[in-house]
């Protein structure tokens, strides 16, 4: 049952989703603040708690439509082997804890968290059944993120153009994760997920067109624009990476057929993981060392 739980929290997306919580550390200067560093952690650590909460609750919503699914009907929840009153019991006392520690640690932080549960407890109940809304709600979720982070350091020179950014990144890849489900569940879509009747492999794809172009400019903007680069406009050495990043998740879901789960690419796939991984040191170099 334990190890039924510990699944149903999705350990494996703590790092690939509150790892934003820390941009607001790195790009503000102060990822070799002590003070900054281990406040930014321990709310990484909270806000992993909350997300694991949100999992069990949308998993408890979701019970019947995911023991339909050929994927998500092995996940404990729907499975049998995590009971249903055991699951509600830790979604609660996750909850709990992530409010009392996180109010302990920043009020403002507490708000955020706070705010990010409720959206997500009226997605798992209505809004995700409204198309477009749900991805909006989920591309909420990182900016909140991002926000959080913002909360718990004495922020000198982040960007708001990072919100930006984040927002139409993750609109990118909510689309993308809609148009993968769409095609691996083809005519039955609407029966494992209702909002899948609402979208059409066509429009998806305009959609993913829009946001993964506007995403680029607004993150090559964001390079030379924002008050916190450095002047010599170094920081235009890293669009190549992001630029090769987003049209290797369209490649993957496009060709490859993957992108159900975004966080999944990201962990398995190498070149995706490469140019992800010279993005995160070119910035560090920047930023740090020029």
């Amino acid at each position: 049952m334990l190890n039924a739980l510990i699944k149903t929290m999705r350990p494996r997306q703590w790092v690939t989703k509150n790892i934003f919580i820390f941009a607001a550390l790195v790009f503000d200067k102060q990822l070799l603040v002590v003070d900054s560093f281990l406040r930014t952690l321990a709310g990484f650590a909270l806000f992993c708690l909350i997300s694991s909460s949100v999992y069990i609750f949308n998993d408890l919503a979701d019970i019947e439509a995911d023991r339909q699914h050929p994927e998500k009907k092995n996940r404990p929840i729907p499975s049998g082997k995590l009971p249903v009153a055991v699951a509600w019991a830790a979604g609660f006392l996750l909850a709990v804890i992530t409010f009392v520690a996180g109010y302990l640690l920043e009020p403002s932080f507490a708000y955020v968290t706070g705010l990010y549960f409720l959206i997500n407890m009226a997605y798992s109940k209505w809004l995700k059944h409204i198309p477009i809304v749900d991805v909006l709600i989920i591309s909420t979720g990182f900016v909140l993120r991002v926000h959080a982070g913002v909360t718990l350091i004495q922020v000198e020179r982040f960007s708001p153009w990072l919100y930006a950014v984040m927002a139409l990144l993750s609109l990118f890849l909510g689309f993308g994760k809609r148009r993968a489900e769409l095609a691996l569940l083809a005519q039955g879509a609407g029966s494992h997920r209702k909002v899948l009747d609402g979208y059409t492999l066509p429009l998806l794809d305009q959609y993913i067109m829009i946001v993964s172009g506007t995403t680029i400019v607004a993150y090559s903007l964001y390079t030379f624009l924002a008050p916190n680069v450095p002047e010599n406009h170094s920081m235009m050495l890293t669009i190549p990476f992001v630029v090769y990043t987003i049209f290797r998740y369209l490649y993957l879901i496009e060709v490859k057929h993957a992108g159900g789960a975004p966080e999944e690419i990201l962990l398995s796939d190498r070149p995706f993981q490469i140019a992800m991984l010279l993005w995160a040191v070119t910035v560090l170099v920047i930023f740090y060392l020029s």
